[in-house]
């Protein structure tokens, strides 16, 4: 059977794209350290943010909704980075670009070491930074998941 290793990209679609994308460029580029492209489908204007793990493009929307965490679909995102250092260190990157970012928590209730920090999008999109925890880290080096 495939395995599946990775995510290879998101789409998503913003309301105002000059506006996302200055978001994007402080949150990813200047902040995360991600590069940046662009590209049309069919005649439409496409941004991507990219690491050497995966692309999150942004496309304009074609539906004035809004977006609802709590209606069927995403409800956040989350990356992953290194350390709990590289958690801090990625929040406090984030305020400093602009971004309206939490400090970097500790949240035991999901697991003794998780900690995180959370910023939205300029649509509603929730993101949040982890660290690659330890159960994370035995899965990943077991290579399988486990329940």
């Amino acid at each position: 059977m495939p395995e599946v290793i990775g995510i290879d990209h998101l789409y998503i679609s913003v309301s105002d794209p000059a506006r996302a994308e200055d978001f994007y460029d402080r949150a990813f580029v200047t902040a995360l350290g991600f590069r940046k492209n662009r590209f049309a489908l069919d005649g439409e204007p496409h941004v991507q943010y990219y690491n050497r793990h995966f692309g999150y493009v942004l496309r304009s929307a074609r539906s004035p909704a809004t977006h609802d965490p709590y209606a069927p679909g995403l409800h956040h995102f989350c990356l992953r980075v290194d350390s709990i250092e590289d958690v801090v260190a990625a929040a406090g990157r984030l305020r400093a670009a602009g971004i309206e970012a939490s400090p970097a928590t500790h949240h035991p209730q999901y697991a003794p070491d998780y900690w995180a920090c959370f910023f939205s999008d300029p649509d509603g999109i929730r993101l949040e930074i982890t660290n690659f925890r330890q159960e994370r880290r035995e899965r990943h080096a077991q290579g399988a998941v486990s329940d």
